[in-house]
């Protein structure tokens, strides 16, 4: 049950009651001041979060050193907010102060030392820096298999976050081992129609889709699409989660209009939930417009394609990967077609957003520095081909990367432009 309006109308009046008989600075005044953000967050109404998390802390920060683990558990707090606000410098600063706090208090095995690494991991994971994520996610994970009994569901969790970095850095055959070890704990725990299993199932699927494995990868999207039919409403968003996954796989494994099919499924469960979801709404607009352009049909590719990008544009802070994407894949469709200034045109605009949002060395960067390189050099723009292919590879340098897709390409692009100048 999830009263969210009831729930801040009784947290109001008990902070009416704290200030007339409470100190300014009493344990439970912060106490309510937390219990208020973490409902704005369930809201995501991540201002208004953030605004009762703070008062949270100046209380908590006057009570130092009686009151330490109270005010990691708000900096926790904070850092949980910006995560999901995508702002994830500010999201670390938090997350590890957090942690300093925590590793000064409490023992080495203790699990909120290894919810810190864990969130800390979350958030490299999120910034591209797979590396670092995969070492905080390790220290989690070696804290949760000495604190918790080998069938606990947050073993599971861990395996499946550290599974979920590897397969990201392309290392499939770890994260499969990791992605199997939490489902050998669900199937032991859970019923078989449960939600975490259908995870376990879907992310293990996702590893061998990426692997090029597609029939095994089938196999498991659908035991996952079974257990969301017989376990959740027709028309629950993970449902058409699950179409969607399957309609993706279909792509890749060519079958187009098979992929339209479940993508289309995927997308009149979101049309026709009570509260669309408009994020959900517009990226399976850009698969539909995907699989159309995949079958070559551009004006229909477009006509999706271009709902997507609408939708996005209209949405109040709409997530900017989002936007760039739907940039992005109308680029793709005018790039097909040959028409490569239109082309450039949304690549460079998904590029504008990508730069404001990820960090300089982030590996997307590669990819849009790298085929906008391309386009420049077929239209012979040499120089402004020269400058993005350098800053494409100058991010492979710095993340010391070999096997990004279409490196080759860039390089020989590269070589190209520089004998025409």
């Amino acid at each position: 049950m999830r009263d969210y309006s009831n729930a801040l109308s009784f947290y109001q009046q008990a902070i009416e009651i704290c200030r007339n008989i409470l100190s300014p600075i009493h344990p439970d005044l912060a106490s309510v001041y937390n219990n208020i953000g973490l409902t704005y967050d369930n809201m995501e109404e991540y201002a208004k979060a953030l605004s009762y998390h703070e008062k949270a802390i100046e209380i908590r920060q006057k009570l130092l050193p009686l009151n330490e683990h109270s005010l990691a558990t708000s900096y926790n707090n904070i850092g949980r907010v910006y995560y999901k606000m995508e702002e994830y410098i500010k999201a670390l600063s938090f997350h590890e102060e957090a942690l300093d706090i925590r590793k000064k208090i409490l023992p080495s095995n203790h699990l909120d030392l290894a919810a810190s690494y864990n969130n800390i991991g979350s958030v490299y994971e999120s910034m591209g820096d797979y590396a670092k994520a995969i070492l905080f996610y390790e220290q989690d994970l070696a804290i949760c298999e000495v604190s918790l009994p080998s069938t606990h569901p947050d073993l599971a969790t861990s395996y499946n976050n550290i599974a979920s970095a590897y397969a990201k850095t392309g290392d499939y055959s770890k994260s499969l081992l990791r992605h199997e070890k939490a489902l050998h704990i669900r199937k032991q725990i859970l019923p078989s129609n449960h939600p975490d299993l259908a995870q376990s199932y879907n992310n293990i699927g996702t590893v061998y889709n990426s692997m090029g494995q597609y029939s095994k990868a089938f196999s498991f999207y659908e035991q996952t699409l079974e257990i969301c039919q017989k376990s959740l409403p027709s028309n629950h968003p993970d449902l058409a989660t699950s179409y969607n996954n399957i309609g993706l796989l279909c792509t890749n494994m060519g079958e187009h209009s098979k992929a339209i099919c479940y993508l289309k499924k995927a997308l009149e469960i979101q049309e026709n939930v009570q509260f669309p979801n408009h994020s959900a709404l517009a990226t399976s607009y850009n698969n539909i417009g995907l699989a159309y352009l995949s079958l070559k049909e551009y004006l229909t590719a477009l006509s999706y394609l271009q709902k997507a990008l609408d939708m996005q544009e209209k949405v109040i802070n709409s997530n900017p990967n989002y936007l760039s994407a739907s940039y992005n894949n109308i680029g793709l469709v005018y790039e097909d077609m040959k028409e490569y200034r239109e082309a450039l045109f949304y690549y460079e605009k998904a590029l504008e957003i990508k730069t404001k949002v990820l960090t300089p060395v982030h590996p997307d960067l590669i990819a849009f520095n790298g085929k906008i390189g391309v386009l420049y050099k077929n239209i012979g723009e040499y120089l402004k081909a020269v400058s993005y292919l350098q800053c494409a590879f100058k991010i492979v340098e710095q993340l010391e990367l070999s096997n990004m897709p279409n490196l080759d390409l860039y390089r020989e692009a590269l070589e190209f432009v520089k004998t025409k100048l």
